[in-house]
């Protein structure tokens, strides 16, 4: 499975403005949203043309990201048998993505791993293809939410027993967007300090007194 170009085509002329320009009109598209290969430049010839030969060009859609991720994640999570409805919106260089249907607690995983493997393999997928610039972050039933409100308590509870105890406490092994949770709600605690240790998928938080 992959992220396909969805529509290409190879047109010749005399020129290669010529024959790109015949191929953007077929396809009735600006030159913008289309990536042009040249395939053969084209010779005049010689005297009175003799051995004169057209350019060729090969002009393929650029994927549209919304449409080509959505038709991705389909595609990935049939394969697993489930029927799920793909809603994306893009932000900037983000791409927004929202899966719903039944049984969504088998796309979620324990404590979210299968959730952030279909994740890395969509921008896996995405990354394949220079001209999709963006990050997908993909949710279901709110759970990147809810985590993060988890997250969250547990940090600012960690803290306070790290404060009193003057202690390190090392947390459970997390994924990379739980431990940014962690960092990213305590880096401005001037009484305690963060830092990951060990190796992945077993890399963990260390809460530690300044």
């Amino acid at each position: 499975m992959d992220i396909e170009k969805t529509d290409s085509i190879v047109r010749s002329a005399k020129t290669v403005e010529e024959a790109t320009a015949e191929a953007l009109k077929i396809l009735n598209v600006t030159e913008d949203k289309v990536k042009i290969t040249v395939i053969d430049e084209g010779s005049k010839g010689v005297l009175l043309g003799i051995g004169s030969r057209n350019a060729k060009v090969r002009v393929e859609l650029k994927p549209d990201p919304v449409t080509a991720v959505k038709e991705f994640l389909r595609e990935v999570t049939l394969a697993m048998g489930l029927s799920v409805n793909v809603e994306a919106v893009q932000k900037d260089r983000y791409l927004n993505v929202n899966l719903t249907g039944e049984n969504m607690g088998i796309l979620i995983g324990k404590r979210g791993q299968t959730l952030d493997a279909l994740q890395y393999i969509t921008n896996l997928a995405v990354g394949r293809h220079g001209d999709l610039q963006m990050s997908v972050v993909i949710d279901t039933e709110n759970y990147r939410r809810r985590r993060r409100d988890t997250l969250e308590g547990l940090a600012r509870t960690i803290a306070r027993k790290v404060k009193d105890k003057r202690q390190n406490v090392n947390l459970e092994p997390m994924t990379r967007f739980e431990r940014h949770v962690i960092h990213t709600v305590l880096q401005y605690d001037k009484q305690v300090r963060t830092f990951s240790e060990g190796n992945e998928p077993f890399r963990y938080v260390v809460v530690a007194p300044k």
